[in-house]
């Protein structure tokens, strides 16, 4: 049966003599799959037909040589490895050969234990290859999925403002609710920058402990304090070059906001442990949910270091400011988890669309993710999402916008009326069966029958 595994080789072997040939294919046959030919036109047309990883070609051949053969070969495919073989040793060749080329040169007779070695190293280069253009491809995966969509006349002003400050080294403070796409607008900047080659270094600072954040940013000696076992770079020095992105800034502890000033207005610092002075090079993106302003004020943030931070302020709008987005967000996100996790939804009804476009979105476009997400794992088996399939908390307004409906009435009235839009939800979504709405609602069904009537539902009128 035909070996497969990416880890045998595919040989063939090309010399006009019998006794070489049969040779090479001895040394080799036992741990890869070797074809062998008499001539370079044999070889050329045999590339054609099958995929092979090596070529060991002998220069001197009739009709047409080795060095010829090479040119063809590497002609029609640039990525097969080709082994010159000859019966003596002669520079001239072998430099021929490599510059047309050629992977190596060895001569005549043949040492076994050479070919597999050098075979075994063609074989690693080609794994190291395959991994560097499947890591490649991930890469433009995630630089997909870091995309910022939008169309909204709100974001306009982000976008204008990321492709101005992109080709400086200012500060830069992102502000926004969470779940807004702060760290998205970070990496946009670094990508748009002369700095994109070097390293993006992202640090959540609530994630952290207080007690080893510093350490984190700045590094640490060995024996600096209690597990310290060896010393470690931090993520400052780690960066050199590139950006840096603190996220959730406004948690860091006023004994650090005071180190982090120091290394803005210095670029240099020390490691935790070490009165050694290290000089980085990096760009600073921070970004808070939090009014900085107003912890300024409560002396729980430091106005210098707001001032440092604060060079060029991006400011991102809420989803529930940028409704035009829903509809593109979701399509965005359906086409990624449908490809990550195996779904086969292909769309979503406009009366589905129409309940996710009027939610209030809270968590704004991390909660959209989550649930495009879920409604994708939870629907596998669907082609179309229908009103019914969301979940049933999104069929009701959320407090902030009932509130602003609300406010000037009575409580009374605005129970009577979320009561009311709740249970005609599980209505529609039960196809207007009551024993399933009432299982819904997680009620009795003479209970859901009374509530009808009390609060003036049309069962006929569907109102």
């Amino acid at each position: 049966m035909e070996n497969n595994s990416s880890n045998v080789a595919r040989v063939l072997v090309v010399d006009d003599d019998e006794g070489s040939r049969e040779a090479l294919v001895e040394i080799l046959e036992d741990d890869n799959r070797v074809t062998s030919v008499t001539n370079g036109y044999s070889a050329i047309e045999k590339i054609k037909q099958e995929a092979f990883d090596l070529v060991l070609l002998d220069v001197t051949m009739p009709e047409i040589d080795g060095i010829e053969t090479l040119k063809q070969i590497k002609k029609h495919d640039e990525g097969i490895d080709v082994i010159m073989v000859s019966a003596t040793d002669r520079a001239r060749e072998a430099t021929a050969s490599i510059k047309s080329g050629a992977y190596d040169y060895f001569t005549k007779p043949f040492d076994a234990d050479s070919i597999l070695a050098v075979v075994e190293r063609v074989m690693q280069k080609r794994r190291l290859e395959r991994e560097v253009c499947f890591l490649r491809s991930e890469v433009t995966d995630k630089i997909k999925e870091h995309q910022i969509i939008s169309q909204s006349k709100s974001m306009q002003s982000v976008f204008d403002l990321i492709d101005k400050v992109s080709a400086t080294a200012s500060n830069v403070l992102i502000t926004g609710e969470s779940g807004t796409g702060k760290e998205l607008v970070a990496r946009a900047v670094h990508n748009k920058s002369p700095r994109t080659a070097k390293p993006f270094v992202a640090i959540n600072c609530a994630a952290i402990p207080p007690e080893l954040i510093e350490s984190e940013l700045f590094g640490h000696e060995k024996g600096a304090f209690t597990g310290a076992s060896s010393r470690c770079i931090g993520k400052f020095e780690f960066a050199h070059g590139g950006t840096v992105f603190l996220d959730e800034i406004s948690t860091l502890k006023l004994e650090l906001q005071a180190k982090l000033l120091r290394f803005l207005q210095e670029r240099e610092f020390n490691r935790v442990g070490s009165h050694q002075i290290i000089k980085v090079d990096v760009r600073m993106i921070a970004a808070t949910n939090s009014s900085l302003k107003e912890l300024v004020r409560k002396e729980e943030f430091r106005e210098d270091l707001l001032f440092r931070l604060n060079v060029i302020p991006i400011d991102l709008p809420p989803l529930r400011q940028r409704h035009g987005d829903i509809p593109l967000l979701i399509n965005h996100f359906l086409n990624r988890f449908n490809q990550h996790l195996g779904g086969h939804i292909q769309e979503i009804s406009p009366e589905a669309i129409g309940v996710l476009a009027s939610y209030h979105w809270p968590g704004n476009i991390r909660e959209l993710e989550n649930v495009v997400e879920r409604l994708v794992v939870l629907s596998s088996n669907k082609k179309r999402i229908q009103e019914k399939d969301l979940p049933f908390e999104l069929l009701i307004k959320d407090d902030a916008a009932l509130a602003t409906e609300n406010e000037n009435r009575g409580l009374s009235e605005a129970r009577h009326a979320f009561e009311r839009r709740y249970i005609l939800r599980a209505l529609q979504i039960s196809r207007w069966n009551q024993a399933k709405a009432a299982r819904r609602l997680k009620i009795h069904r003479n209970t859901l029958t009374q509530k009808i009537k009390a609060l003036g539902i049309d069962i006929e009128n569907k109102t």
